[in-house]
């Protein structure tokens, strides 16, 4: 008899040494708090793991959570390059190396006689990871350049996929998908919960409880099932801290962050006939505002709740190298990778990052609002 996918993930976490926590190119607040959960529960078990994501640190409004940590936006030491030299007939005297243009240069020399080619063999170790977490991740795409960056890891190395959406490919070895939960924090929850409920600590609940109230508007988003609510009173009986939590993520935003909105919501745009709102950031709103792109989540959020009617929201930015990207943001039943197919979108059908061509904004906005106009009025 086959074993369930719980009982999958905990038996392959027995044999586990380095796991890894993998995002999607564009994460939420509901991602960061399932991967931060299951980071400390892999803690308890005395299993180191760090978490990536191309799409930057977490949100400063998750830093009063306990289980926040910092987030990396690459791989680091994946593996390492070794050079092994047989030493049975000649000994070696020294070692140096020296960086020519783009190569690195290592020069052994021997004590007497001379090397031949086959005294040196050249292996790449194994990977530094022996099992990737794919959290709240559709399909290996949606990780973005991480995945094609390292390609052979994804390909080598066992992969277990948490997630709620429909629309998640299920690529992994092992796929805990719960379509019943409306979050990935809520998966979580079941996924702990069967496995060592003891481990749904205050700190553990009141994590999943961010992630739950983030994802679902604070309970009032309509996919809210009795199963959600259900979990939700678990977990404040677990010692879950709402009020904290509505403190952090509705109560409390850094002045930066008001900047941003502020030049943000000046330039709102709309189409309330097709449901779809949207605005400029330009390089100097970030410098001015003395901010950065990981809070345009935020500004996302504030469109949405400034034009209640809008299903898809845009959110046209320059990023630090000049080139101009877009977030884009669409509720059910609109999904914002086919809306944003033109323009090569990494993520989900929720929110997804659009790279646009054009070497101005005014221009990007310009091609972006006509296509998404056109894809919405047919």
């Amino acid at each position: 008899m086959s074993l369930a996918p719980h009982e999958q993930f905990s038996e392959i976490l027995k044999r586990t040494k380095r796991p890894v926590i993998v995002l999607k190119a564009t994460p939420t607040v509901d991602d960061f708090t399932a991967a931060f959960c299951l980071r400390a529960f892999l803690n308890t078990l005395e299993k180191p793991c760090e978490i990536v994501t191309v799409g930057g640190a977490a949100p400063a409004s998750l830093k009063f959570l306990s289980t926040y940590t910092d987030v990396k936006n690459d791989f680091s030491n994946i593996n390492a390059l070794s050079i092994r030299i047989n030493t049975d007939r000649i000994k070696v005297n020294g070692l140096t190396y020296a960086i020519d243009g783009r190569d690195l240069v290592v020069t052994i020399t021997p004590k007497t006689g001379a090397w031949k080619n086959n005294d040196a063999r050249i292996a790449c170790n194994d990977y530094a990871y022996d099992l990737i977490i794919a959290i709240g991740t559709p399909n290996r795409i949606s990780l973005g350049e991480i995945h094609n960056k390292y390609a052979d890891f994804f390909l080598r190395t066992p992969i277990v996929v948490i997630d709620h959406a429909p629309e998640n490919e299920q690529f992994g070895a092992i796929n805990i998908v719960d379509l019943s939960a409306t979050s990935t924090s809520e998966t979580c929850f079941e996924l702990l919960n069967r496995i060592d409920v003891s481990a749904i600590d205050a700190t553990i609940a009141t994590t999943l409880f961010a992630g739950m109230m983030s994802k679902t508007k604070s309970f009032r988003s309509p996919n809210v099932t009795p199963k959600t609510l259900d979990v939700a009173q678990k977990l404040m009986e677990a010692g879950a801290e709402r009020e904290k939590i509505v403190e952090h993520l509705y109560r409390t935003r850094s002045v930066e962050t008001l900047r941003l909105w502020g030049r943000a919501l000046a330039r709102l745009k709309s189409d309330e006939s097709i449901g779809l709102v949207w605005t400029l950031v330009t390089r100097q709103d970030f410098i001015s505002a003395g901010s950065s792109i990981d809070m345009l989540p935020d500004v996302i959020d504030e469109l949405f709740s400034t034009s209640p009617a809008a299903k898809v929201a845009a959110i046209i930015f320059e990023t630090s190298d000049g080139h101009i990207s877009a977030y884009l943001h669409a509720n059910h039943p609109h999904d914002s990778l086919t809306l944003g197919s033109p323009f090569h979108p990494v993520g989900a059908q929720e929110m997804s990052q659009l790279f646009l061509t054009e070497s101005d904004i005014v221009s990007a906005e310009k091609n972006l609002i006509s296509h998404l106009k056109k894809a919405l009025q047919s």
